[in-house]
């Protein structure tokens, strides 16, 4: 039916075979949307997993460093030192820490070295001295002097070096002399206490000489 024809009379028209009237722009809209095809409703798939992808160089995190000998071979030397040092001031350990005079001298006896008293040589001062002619033996003089130990541990004796000089203060004669040749050996077995001092006479053949000046060394014998 033609679109003027349902406009004239507002859509009724009336049935060819039946005579029923019917609204024929209602029949048309039916008609229409029942011959649209229809569109497939989307199916609820689940979605595919998002690949993982690299990050830059610049936010990446960096592998966690290789742990090489040198940790090791620090420690090490580190000991080595520590050995080397103990062994250096076994002596100075020995006299101020007692309770380690023990394993210290274990250790000596292993290592073949000699656990003895310290020898500090600048931890000891000549507090006094003098030289003068002995009044009972011509051409002898008589060396008097006083040793201070200022170490806070006890000290072995040192050597002393006398020496004899000219107007000119030139070397006419030189001797060292051991601490036995000064004093007894039991007192020198037990050194210098700490903070402590010691008198000391002796006696030097100057007979072949004529010194008018001296000078006194304390020295540690190597």
């Amino acid at each position: 039916m033609l679109p003027a024809q349902l406009g004239a009379r507002n859509g009724q028209v009336r049935c060819g075979k039946c005579s029923s009237v019917f609204d024929g722009i209602a029949a048309l809209v039916e008609a229409s949307e029942a011959a649209r095809p229809k569109e497939p409703v989307p199916s609820a798939a689940p979605a595919p997993p998002a690949l993982e992808e690299p990050l830059p160089e610049f936010l990446a995190e960096p592998p966690p460093p290789r742990r090489g000998p040198w940790p090791l071979l620090a420690a090490l030397a580190a000991l080595v030192l520590l050995a080397q040092a103990l062994l250096h001031f076994r002596s100075e350990i020995a006299a101020s820490m007692p309770i380690a005079r023990g394993p210290l001298e274990e250790a000596c006896r292993l290592l073949g070295c000699e656990l003895r008293l310290p020898r500090q040589v600048k931890l000891l001062s000549i507090d006094s001295y003098e030289v003068r002619p002995d009044p009972q033996r011509e051409g002898v003089i008589v060396l008097n002097a006083v040793i201070r130990n200022r170490a806070p541990f006890a000290q072995a004796y040192p050597a002393l070096q006398l020496t004899l000089t000219d107007d000119a203060n030139r070397e006419l004669v030189s001797r060292a002399i051991l601490p036995r040749e000064y004093l007894d050996p039991k007192v020198v077995a037990r050194g210098i206490e700490a903070g402590g001092e010691a008198a000391l006479t002796v006696h030097f053949d100057a007979s072949r000489t004529r010194a008018t000046g001296y000078e006194l060394v304390l020295f540690y014998p190597s």
